[in-house]
């Protein structure tokens, strides 16, 4: 669904330009991938090298494009319109992917090879583009390279782990200056609020693909794509240039 597209959607339309906006982002990130940690505690706080390994292989090229490119992309592509197309080029990819059923090559995380995670790694550079949805792109990719919809949910769970780890402590060096003490209520209402939310969501989810497929997020993406590009072409809504 890309938290990070509702994220700028959502500020933008809230004119949320708080000095410490982006830190508060970083927040509301971390409850996310505390509540993934929570959720899968019982695979991450035990000696699994194989899970670790494919962990860090998919992490890889997502790390080098994001740290060569991110100032581009942050630049030109945080904005409304391209968030609005993302959305709607990945809902009509998922409805491309996911459609019937699927032969998978790969049941489970634990079938995974360091290869399966490469490709699923190159699968989550798509996500660097705001309205993506990283979740999205490395679900999808995974089921493109032959991994059983559960099993590219839960790797794409696993994934966000050091992705998310990663992205905080880059943000966290870049914007330290904008920690300050007088926003530790905002940024633990934004903590709790993600923590919660992801927790549910992500226990949902896994028993959702369980029997269903994707078609409805991606005819919602689309939709709310849409409905975005209408709102700034007839000026309903005044976008942020």
């Amino acid at each position: 669904m890309s938290s990070t597209g509702h994220l700028i959607l959502a500020g933008d339309l809230l004119d949320f330009d708080h000095p410490s906006r982006d830190v508060f982002y970083l927040a509301i990130q971390t409850g996310a991938m505390v509540a993934v940690l929570w959720e899968y505690r019982a695979r991450f706080f035990r000696v699994d090298l194989q899970l670790w390994r494919n962990l860090i292989i998919a992490f890889v090229p997502a790390a080098v494009i994001g740290l060569a490119a991110g100032n581009y992309i942050k630049a030109y592509l945080f904005k409304p319109v391209p968030v609005a197309l993302a959305f709607i080029v990945g809902g009509v990819i998922i409805l491309l992917v996911d459609r019937g059923e699927r032969t998978s090559r790969v049941e489970s995380t634990q079938a995974m090879s360091a290869l399966d995670a490469l490709k699923v790694g190159f699968a989550q550079c798509f996500a660097l583009i705001p309205g993506t949805s990283r979740s999205g792109a490395t679900i999808i990719g995974g089921m493109l390279f032959g991994l059983s919809r559960r099993a590219a949910t839960e790797f794409s769970f696993f994934l966000a782990v050091p992705t998310l780890m990663a992205a905080g402590a880059y943000d966290s060096l870049k914007h330290r200056h904008l920690f300050s003490v007088n926003d530790l209520g905002m940024w633990a209402v934004g903590f709790a609020a993600s923590f919660v939310s992801a927790f549910l969501v992500i226990r949902w989810l896994i028993r959702y693909v369980a029997t269903h497929d994707f078609r409805w997020f991606a005819w919602y993406r689309i939709a709310f794509g849409l409905v975005v590009l209408a709102t700034a072409y007839f000026g309903w809504v005044s976008w942020t240039p």
